[in-house]
């Protein structure tokens, strides 16, 4: 097998392991938690073994941002109903994991190194009015008592 070739298995090998994932938030969650924090190279252990650490990186870092970017097109319904289904397959208190949320944020890692300004905005925006939305809806007690 030509080496253009292999990789192509190996990337289509990839993308089904992402689909997988039930959720798009799911697998933007899945491919943030792969990214090295010190050095921002992502990381895979078995696709590593098979195609090497840099186009393991080039992998998932395509995946990433596609992924980031699927979520970004998503209508903010869409968004609500993904982030929903995503705290659904969350083992714990919904309303407890909801509160962490508004107050940790732990989304902010997810965003791709390579996503635009004005991308990471429209991320933190749209889950911040979504888990607002959220709250509401579910009587969670705001932390921020403005609010």
């Amino acid at each position: 097998m030509m080496a253009s070739d292999r990789q192509a298995v190996l990337a289509e090998s990839w993308r089904r392991t992402l689909s997988g994932i039930s959720t798009i938030l799911g697998r933007l969650a899945y491919l943030a938690t792969l990214r090295n924090a010190n050095t921002g190279i992502y990381e895979h252990f078995g696709l590593a073994e098979r195609i090497g650490t840099g186009e393991t990186d080039r992998i998932i870092r395509k995946s990433h941002l596609e992924t980031f970017h699927q979520w970004l097109c998503f209508s903010l319904e869409r968004q609500k109903e993904e982030l929903e289904s995503y705290f659904q397959e969350l083992s714990g208190d919904q309303r407890e994991i909801l509160s962490n949320w508004l107050y940790l944020g732990p989304y902010a890692a997810w965003v791709p190194a390579e996503s635009r300004d004005v991308e990471r905005k429209l991320f933190y925006s749209d889950l911040e009015m979504i888990l607002e939305l959220i709250r509401n809806e579910s009587g969670v007690a705001s932390r921020d008592p403005d609010l």
